[in-house]
């Protein structure tokens, strides 16, 4: 072994210290699972900006000497600026998981690395070489080992949070689900609740099997009387799975959309999906859901013998609003001959409402606390919340991510009051994981874009065809559109056009694992 092989051999450790870090943020965002990564692996990709600067490891094999470890220390020094600058819309969280994987993966390259070294003579710089340039496929091949040890864990944990949940004998459960509005009416429920409850919800995004448990085991007291919990599906069988756990006796399903296509395949499968935590519920139990759904007014697969309320603008409903009027302050609406007023705005904050009141009567909140918990209801941030600043508006729809959510808020955009010579302006990358549904969603969200506002700027690659096309279709000229290639493109592009009176809605973010 020389003493060039050891300082590349050393070399080569920073720099996949580094590149390790940008493929277990990618596996995270990808939920932990093989077949999402491997979409965002292929095609586009398999050779990113820190793997193009690790084939200059492949050139310093074939520099002698001092000049090609230095050569290959320069490369790693660029790529460590490189991801000091790099920015994420959502950072990698440092679990135990992580932390677990990072060192699987870790020990694999010191392993293979080492034995090259010692062994492979000539070979040995291609062989770590080459596994900077997979090193995806090496912490995959980290997360299989890792496996077996995070089911058990995974088992620990479900048992624990199974004990304590089933030493509350009292506590009254409510599962919220939906493809999407289940955040809002979680957080517009537990303010209605509070007012005669003491209640427990499930924090942020925590709406996974695991992050269920992690509330229970953490948070759940004696002293709680409701648990409110959100449940987020990828694929059948993961509401049944929480469903199993707290066996809830109230559900809520907010709306059935194509969203997730490319993992659930069909709108049926997401259908049955949500619908798992209505099949749930015991025959005493209360099953609420949104008539105005198209695909919750005609499914036909409910299995449970619950009763069943259901809540509309539109349609036919237990729960109607009637006399919506929307103004400034936000929305005013009746109900059963009671007058309610909420500051938040659209269609689909008034639907979450209305889930919130069902349950709210079911419990036997007094009406007067309702009306006065309503009313002081904040907007969820990045759920079509609204900011002031300088005389512009800004509607923050930027969590949402499914086609009838973007057309509420578009609908607000569209009717929101303006000033003569001021402009309604959207921001908007497009919706994803939709699989073959996706280019034609796109192409209808421009064009329902090209009638609802002055000004549009598509941000990033991913959907810009198909956006355009609807745009182009819908009329508005191409002097009214501005494609960006990045966020910070757009922000700079807004900057240059923005002016005071304008209104700008931010509709959804693609994750940091789209370009």
């Amino acid at each position: 072994m020389d003493i060039f092989s050891v300082k590349y051999a050393i070399v080569a450790m920073l720099f996949f210290l580094m590149i390790a870090k940008y493929d277990i943020h990618m596996f995270q965002l990808s939920s932990y699972r093989n077949i999402r990564y491997f979409r965002w692996l292929f095609p586009g990709n398999i050779i990113s900006a820190k793997r193009t600067m690790a084939l200059a490891m492949l050139v310093a094999i074939f520099i002698p000497g001092d000049f090609g470890s230095g050569f290959a220390l320069g490369v790693t020094a660029t790529v460590w600026f490189y991801s000091l600058s790099e920015k994420f819309k959502t950072p990698l969280v440092y679990t135990k998981r992580v932390k677990r994987l990072f060192v699987t993966d870790i020990i694999l390259f010191t392993v293979i690395g080492t034995l090259s070294l010692l062994f492979a003579g000539e070979w040995a710089k291609f062989i770590i070489a080459c596994m900077l340039l997979f090193s995806n496929i090496l912490m995959l091949i980290a997360n299989i080992i890792n496996t077996p040890i995070e089911k058990a864990i995974n088992r620990h944990y479900y048992n624990e949070a199974k004990r304590i949940i089933n030493s509350n004998k009292n506590l009254i459960v409510i599962g919220v689900t939906g493809s999407f509005g289940k955040t809002s009416t979680k957080n517009y429920l537990a303010s209605t609740l509070a007012e005669k409850y003491n209640i427990l919800v499930t924090p942020g995004n925590y709406n996974t099997l695991l992050g269920v448990i992690r509330t229970i085991r953490e948070q759940l007291r004696p002293y709680h009387q409701v648990f409110i919990v959100e449940m987020g599906a990828k694929q059948k069988n993961d509401i049944k799975e929480i469903c199993d756990l707290v066996h809830p006796t109230i559900g809520i399903v907010t709306a059935v959309g194509e969203m997730h296509l490319e993992t659930f395949k069909s709108v049926k499968n997401i259908q049955d999906t949500k619908f798992e935590l209505i099949n749930s519920l015991p025959a005493n139990g209360l099953g609420i859901i949104n008539n105005d759904s198209k695909y919750i007014n005609n499914y036909k697969g409910i299995k449970s013998n619950c009763r069943i309320v259901r809540y509309a603008i539109e349609n036919t409903a237990d729960y109607k609003a009637t006399a919506v009027q929307y103004g400034a302050n936000g929305v005013s609406f009746q109900l059963n001959n009671e007058q309610f007023n909420s500051r938040l705005l659209g269609e689909g904050n008034l639907l979450n409402i209305l889930a919130s009141i069902a349950v709210a009567d079911h419990l036997n909140v007094p009406v007067n606390k309702q009306k006065n918990a309503i009313a002081r209801l904040q907007p969820v941030e990045h759920r079509l919340s609204m900011k002031v600043a300088n005389g512009i508006t800004v509607l923050d729809d930027a969590y949402n991510s499914n086609p009838q959510g973007a057309k509420m808020a578009l609908d607000v955009l569209k009717n929101f009051a303006i000033n003569e010579g001021n402009r309604r302006i959207v921001i908007t990358p497009g919706f994803v994981e939709m699989g073959a549904r996706q280019y034609e969603a796109n192409r209808e969200l421009g064009k329902t874009i090209a009638t609802s506002c002055d000004y549009a700027i598509v941000v990033n690659a991913t959907n810009r065809e198909a956006i355009k096309q609807g745009i182009d279709e819908g009329g508005l000229g191409t002097d009214k559109y501005y494609l960006a290639d990045s966020l910070n493109i757009a922000h700079a592009h807004l900057a240059q056009i923005l002016r005071a009176g304008d209104v700008v809605l931010y509709e959804n973010d693609l994750p940091d694992n789209f370009k």
